[in-house]
């Protein structure tokens, strides 16, 4: 071997340290590891498990197993991708038709709105946090509760959102307010002469076929359709008589659903109230009567929360506070063509719904102990539970169709977007099979001011004017300004100079010293003004400038004399004595 040749081991730390090229490098993702680690840990367990004998003979039913479908291939619950965006429970949520964007409403008075095209698996967050019951003339308004949010399924661009007020708001879809609807004189007794909701609203849907019509359920008794156009009164209103003992004829409507087949056949429209009744109208109308009504569908003075009606518009499911879940025949509405034992949440979350898959081929719900279950339309019977947020209540629950992934909102303020790579398309699978956005110094929130919301909630104002907030700061002299400084201020260090504090309004001010050495006059704002015009009274006397040419001729002021008691007597509260 020559003395030239010289033998380098390679260190996989230094190729990996040195660049490969130049010029820029695109970041590649490792798709399968980023799908991979959102994969769900507890595997999905059927609600009917096999007996005890079945376990045995194991090896023996291989062949059975083999022709079982899986049911991770018939619903996407694989694998699941978790929002932290909410500070508190989410009690609804929706997604536009063609599933990019994603807004949630909580009970911490807020809804957020998400854009899937915009987030990267490190950057799970909403674009944007609306109060829908702030109000632009009062800095101090009243917050509530978001009860109810849906896009329109027609007209994408606007979305009803519905709070723990009397009037329904419609925003766009990047969060501006668009119509807010009128509310209704509370002293009317008759509701059909109302304009508006004259107490507070529960829920709402949007009419399946016209995209201007809306529907809102109060408890006052009342639904209300509204068209777009017009805000300042419903356009018909629906009273709901309720024939409870004592009750005069009110009630709480506490569900409604709009519903059409797909076949194109008459839409109906179906509600549930407090008092545990359920009635039915003809979508269009007239809505003096119902045209079927079961007064005992559930338990009264329990909140029916969950109500939706099948894709073919024959079956209607509801989930009652009760702690039954039934199912009803719209072609025979009378009694339940199946009920199911299942614990109620709505006592403690009034918007817990119960939803119909896109085709109808099952029935999505949550429940108390933070479970997904997936049912039977025709017997109500569990093909599927999973567990989503254990220990939580699972309240609002969203199958969509154009993205095939199912959306659960729980009482731990989380949003899991359950998917499965393989049948479902664009939404969270497309978050993950992006590159992680590289870090920067404006993704982390202590460096950053959002404007719209002016200054954030963790500054302090203090007397000097400077901003302070509750994070650590960088440096030690940060940390402790007072370090090295005695009690006025100054540095305990004589070779350096004291530098006064500025604020930023004293910035753009002129120094004192030089307003009074360059300025003429200034002096006179510190000076009393009796005490400036008396300094100038003996030399007025003695060298007068105005009155000189008079100062020998001026005659000399001689004032009366008068005794002490004369001048008792005549004082000044003296009454002088009228003249005969």
């Amino acid at each position: 071997m020559d003395d030239q040749d010289i033998l380098v081991d390679e260190d996989e730390a230094l190729k990996q340290y040195l660049p490969g090229g130049f010029g820029k490098h695109a970041q590649e993702a490792n798709v399968a590891a980023q799908i991979q680690r959102t994969k769900r840990l507890e595997s999905t367990s059927l609600a009917e498990p096999k007996d005890a004998d079945s376990e045995h003979s194991h090896s023996n039913d291989e062949e059975d197993s083999d022709d079982d479908s899986d049911p991770e291939d018939e619903f996407p619950t694989s694998h699941e991708l978790i929002l932290k965006t909410q500070e508190r429970a989410v009690t609804t949520l929706t997604v536009d038709p063609s599933g990019s964007r994603l807004i949630t409403g909580s009970t911490d008075c807020t809804i957020k709105l998400h854009d899937f095209a915009s987030m990267t698996p490190n950057t799970l967050r909403a674009f944007k946090s609306v109060d829908p019951t702030a109000s632009k003339t009062s800095a101090s308004s009243e917050t509530h509760p978001v009860y109810h949010v849906e896009f329109n399924p027609l007209s994408p661009s606007q979305v009803l959102v519905i709070c723990a007020t009397p009037r329904a708001k419609i925003f766009s879809r990047d969060g501006e307010q668009l119509v807010e609807f009128n509310k209704g004189d509370m002293y009317l007794r008759d509701m059909h002469n109302t304009k508006g909701h004259v107490s507070e609203i529960t829920t709402g849907c949007w009419h399946p076929t016209d995209k201007n019509l809306c529907i809102t359920a109060g408890t006052d008794s009342t639904l209300r359709i509204w068209d777009v156009n017009m805000k300042r009164a419903q356009k018909d209103v629906i009273v709901h008589k309720s024939r409870v003992a004592g009750s005069a004829g009110r009630t709480r409507m506490t569900a409604v659903v709009w519903g059409s087949s797909i076949q194109g056949g008459p839409n109906m429209l179906v509600a549930a109230a407090l008092d545990g009744s359920i009635v039915m109208w003809g979508g269009e109308g007239p809505y003096t009567r119902p045209a079927a009504e079961i007064r005992d569908a559930h338990k009264k003075d329990t909140w029916t929360s969950g109500i939706d009606i099948s894709a073919d518009g024959r079956s209607v499911v509801t989930r009652g506070g009760d702690d039954t879940i039934k199912l009803w025949d719209t072609r025979k509405f009378k009694q339940a063509v199946s009920i199911v034992e299942h614990e109620s949440t709505s006592s403690q979350y009034t918007s817990s719904n119960i939803r119909f898959s896109p085709n109808s081929s099952s029935i999505l719900t949550g429940s108390q102990s933070g479970n997904l279950h997936i049912l039977n339309p025709a017997t109500l019977k569990p093909e599927l539970v999973t567990s989503v947020t254990p220990g939580s209540p699972l309240i609002t629950v969203l199958w969509h169709e154009k993205l095939n992934q199912i959306l659960t909102g729980s009482a731990n303020a989380e949003t899991h977007v359950l998917y499965n790579p393989a049948t479902s398309s664009r939404g969270a699978a497309m978050v993950m099979s992006k590159a992680p956005k590289r870090r920067h110094i404006d993704d982390d929130p202590n460096f950053t001011t959002d404007l719209s919301q002016g200054i954030s909630g963790d500054s302090i104002i203090n007397p000097n004017g400077l901003l302070t907030t509750d994070q650590d700061s960088t440096s030690h002299a940060a940390r402790h300004p007072n370090v090295g400084l005695t009690a006025s201020g100054k540095s305990r260090d004589p070779r350096r100079p004291h530098i006064p504090m500025t604020t930023p309004f004293a910035k753009s001010q002129p120094d004192e010293l030089h307003i009074k050495n360059n300025i003429p006059l200034s002096s006179m704002r510190d000076e009393d003004p009796r005490e400036a015009l008396l300094k100038y009274a003996e030399k007025a006397e003695k060298d007068p400038m105005f009155t000189n040419a008079w100062k020998h001729t001026q005659p000399k002021t001689i004032y009366a004399e008068l005794s002490e008691d004369e001048d008792e007597e005549e004082g000044p509260d003296q009454k002088r004595a009228k003249r005969g």
